[in-house]
């Protein structure tokens, strides 16, 4: 059990508590500090200054400043347009690209304090050990302020009081954490005390951090690592019973770090920050009114993107109920940023014809490609993706659909319980859906975090190169796919990061019909659907009834992640024109060696266009206006059957042919 063992060891680093000395050789020149106070009045209020003069920085005893102390000098650089800014001059300044995010709004998130209140109903002995836990990733900078003044437990309470808690996952909490990050999970931070301010870039400039700030900017390779988000996106809980009782067991609730750990990444060079803090080439001078500080290259952008667009909507439309201060600018900044990364770098699709398994039932493969790093969807075990897959006729009537929503934008189809992960579709009444469900000790389905024993199924799509003989497998295990053998396989091998379903469509008529059938699939993610938080609405809490106001006023339209579609071909061997047009036209030879085919028409027999399509029902060639009645045809793609559509003055005309 790796992670589970590190878990339970617990320490308490050791810092010093004594003050740094004064910065002294800019202390000594007296005209270059006063200068710096003078360029630094710009940026920052008459109380920072009065704080900055007396104190140099953090007070004695203190650990930590809010991003308000940040964003004068990596915030907008609105005087002279310079610094925090790309190659092109776009704005890409840290403070306000972080401020609209998950990350900033951890803290303010109404969904976790609806989410925490529910815990804490159900179980209230627990709920100062619930609170602190919770904090310790949601407000780790109030809640380690408390911690390292020996004032634990940190409560809601003291949040709610606490601007360093309200700021959520705030630039400190990232940037003091030391080499040793991502060493412990489930919240357990490993900050350094000493006022190092950890960054990417080695040889930074100390003296305007720590003239202002007390701090010491310091070259961190960790930095760069997935480490720093180790240990808030790996989360083990303590399992109670059905009476409230620690059972003595624990719960991975979410694995996001270790989901990481056990896949190709790591080995690619690829970290957290390539996919949620992009990097540009830059060169970027990231400080305001630094005229000699050198740009830095590349520059990753701290917008910290996931896929949590719902939450994000949400809260920009109930700015001044939650206490956000972030611009409308800020948060659909964060909202274009995160859809491109779900609609673009998450999942690829792949859709296929099978054959016919009768003369009326059609077989389609639909093959789902993870393109994240770790699962999807992951970390909080409420989010699911879901599989919409339709086929209809040409004139519009629909033979087959799955995955269809019902007004309240719940699954059609849904098994009372949980919808089981499913190999082959069959039915209108089965829909794949990619989730995690949890039970409780007496083995039933409960979204009640402290009381989630067991993963009954966990068939999240997981990363390249996904293995089960992975040391970190006990904590990201695939359950409750029934034995589907292309599960994670490819061609006999684990770790493809792939899934197919095969659906069985029923098409009257059958394969005696020519003509077409439309058939798609598509993707789509819910953050927040409408089953979990059903039960939470049950319960009777301050927070859950302002966070169900908020929902029910908010839009719930699913977001479409991926999607592909195929124009699929009705084609009989013999078609139902054969008869009278199989003597007036020539398509051969079948099969073709070199991929050549001889299209000719015999006297009386016009052509009037040529479609050529692959067996996936792709078209590939479209000829029209036809003048000569004889014409040759190469076959370029690969060795397989290609249909060839003709119509002709007298009807239309339909043969598969095959190149070897």
């Amino acid at each position: 059990m790796f992670m589970i063992k590190n878990l339970l060891s617990r320490y308490k680093k050791i810092f010093s508590a004594a003050a740094l000395a004064l910065f002294v050789l800019l202390s000594s020149h007296t005209s270059l500090r006063k200068e710096q106070e003078k360029l630094s009045e710009r940026y920052h209020s008459d109380g920072e200054l009065s704080f900055f003069k007396m104190n140099q920085g953090l007070a004695p005893g203190e650990y930590f400043l809010g991003s308000k102390n940040c964003k004068g000098c990596h915030g907008k650089d609105v005087l002279q347009g310079i610094a925090n800014v790309d190659s092109e001059g776009n704005d890409v300044n840290l403070f306000d690209d972080w401020a609209a995010t998950m990350m900033a709004l951890s803290a303010k998130d109404p969904l976790w304090r609806a989410q925490l209140s529910r815990e804490i109903h159900n179980n209230p002995n627990h709920a100062a050990s619930l609170e602190n836990k919770c904090t310790s990733c949601h407000a780790p900078m109030g809640h380690y302020t408390a911690f390292f003044k020996g004032n634990s437990p940190y409560r809601i309470t003291d949040m709610l009081a606490d601007t360093l808690g309200l700021d959520g996952v705030s630039c400190m909490s990232c940037h003091i954490q030391g080499p040793d990050a991502g060493s412990q999970y489930s919240g357990v931070i490993q900050f350094d005390t000493t006022r190092k301010m950890y960054g990417p870039y080695e040889d930074p400039m100390i003296g305007p951090m720590q003239l202002y700030t007390g701090l010491i900017p310091t070259y961190g390779p960790h930095m760069h690592t997935s480490n720093v988000c180790a240990s808030c996106h790996t989360l083990v809980t303590d399992v109670v019973d059905l009476q409230g009782n620690y059972t003595g067991e624990k719960f991975v609730e979410q694995s996001t770090y270790h989901e990481w750990v056990n896949s190709s990444y790591p080995s690619l060079g690829k970290p957290c920050q390539t996919c949620h803090m992009p990097s540009i080439r830059g060169p970027v001078v990231i400080a305001n009114d630094i005229l000699n500080l050198p740009p830095r290259s590349p520059f990753n952008l701290h917008k910290f993107m996931g896929a949590n667009t719902f939450m994000l909507q949400l809260m920009k439309a109930n700015k001044a109920a939650l206490g956000i201060t972030a611009t409308d600018t800020n948060f659909d900044s964060s909202i274009v940023a995160t859809m491109r990364l779900l609609t673009n770098s998450t999942l690829d699709l792949n859709l296929n014809f099978d054959g016919w398994i009768s003369d009326t039932v059609a077989s389609f493969n639909l093959k789902l490609t993870n393109l994240a790093g770790h699962k999807f969807p992951s970390g909080y075990p409420s989010r699911r993706a879901f599989v919409r897959f339709v086929a209809t006729t040409q004139q519009g009537d629909t033979l087959f659909k799955s995955g269809m929503l019902d007004p309240t934008y719940e699954l059609v189809g849904h098994d009372a319980n949980y919808e089981p992960h499913h190999q082959l579709i069959t039915s209108d009444n089965q829909v794949q859906i990619y989730e995690m469900v949890m039970t409780d000790v007496a083995g039933n389905r409960t979204t009640l975090l402290e009381r989630a024993k067991l993963k009954v199924k966990d068939n999240r799509l997981v990363p390249l190169g996904f293995l089960n003989t992975s040391p970190v497998y006990d904590t990201v295990y695939v359950a409750g796919t029934n034995g589907d053998p292309d599960f994670n396989v490819e061609n006999g091998s684990e770790g493809s990061g792939t899934d197919r379903i095969t659906y069985h469509i029923r098409v009257p008529g059958g394969s005696n019909l020519t003509g077409s059938i439309n058939v798609y699939a598509q993707v789509f993610y819910q953050a927040v659907p409408p089953r979990w938080v059903s039960e939470m609405f049950d319960v009777n809490t301050p927070e859950i009834n302002t966070f169900e106001s908020m929902y029910n006023s908010a839009d719930k339209s699913p977001v479409l992640v991926a999607s592909t579609q195929m124009l699929f071909v009705l084609t009989p061997n013999m078609s139902v024109n054969e008869t009278d047009l199989g003597q007036a036209l020539v398509i051969g030879p079948n099969p073709t060696v070199d991929g050549m085919v001889h299209i000719i028409s015999q006297t009386g027999l016009t052509i009037r266009s040529i479609e050529i399509f692959d067996m996936s029902g792709r078209r590939i060639e479209s000829i029209q206006q036809i003048t000569a009645q004889q014409l040759n045809y190469v076959l370029s793609g690969p060795s397989g059957q290609y249909i060839i559509k003709l119509e002709t003055d007298k009807g239309n005309y339909i043969k598969k042919v095959v190149k070897l």
